[in-house]
């Protein structure tokens, strides 16, 4: 076990159906620090990147289309496995097929408008932190509750 960090970003459809407290809400309450958060607007050469492993894809520009309707909030979640955590508590990517009680699950019905984009690999996260921060907008900061979220053996 390890301590992560990871990259979530609330997507346009997550601002427009005003959800942005609810989804941060779900992170922070199962113990979960954010480490950096900012809104932003993103841009096509950005999505390219970002996106790329769907490029071959027909919906490739239909996802980036929506990724550019409102800003999103990106954020910076850290935490022991914080990695597997957050794809728990996202759920699958169609939201048709995810558990009740998953943020999917909860609060969507869509393939494309599911929420949260969240990495899904240590290595993945890493390039994605550095995508969408500056290493300055990444705080590192005593969560005063984090003795009480892990065993002194859980990290």
């Amino acid at each position: 076990m390890a301590i992560e960090k990871t990259l979530v970003l609330l997507k346009p459809c997550t601002l427009q159906r005003a959800l942005v407290g609810e989804i941060v809400n779900v992170f922070e309450r199962k113990g979960l620090k954010i480490c950096g958060m900012k809104m932003m607007m993103l841009t096509d050469e950005l999505l390219s990147e970002h996106y790329a492993h769907l490029s071959e894809k027909p919906f490739f520009q239909r996802v980036k289309d929506a990724m550019m309707t409102a800003p999103v909030i990106a954020m910076c979640l850290e935490g022991v496995d914080a990695i597997a955590a957050v794809r728990a508590l996202a759920g699958p990517t169609n939201g048709r097929n995810a558990a009740p009680g998953t943020i999917r699950g909860s609060y969507c019905m869509s393939f494309q408008e599911n929420i949260v984009h969240a990495s899904d690999s240590p290595e993945t996260a890493e390039v994605e932190l550095n995508r969408f921060f500056r290493p300055e907008e990444i705080i590192e900061w005593k969560q005063t509750t984090f003795d009480w979220l892990y065993a002194n053996d859980e990290f």
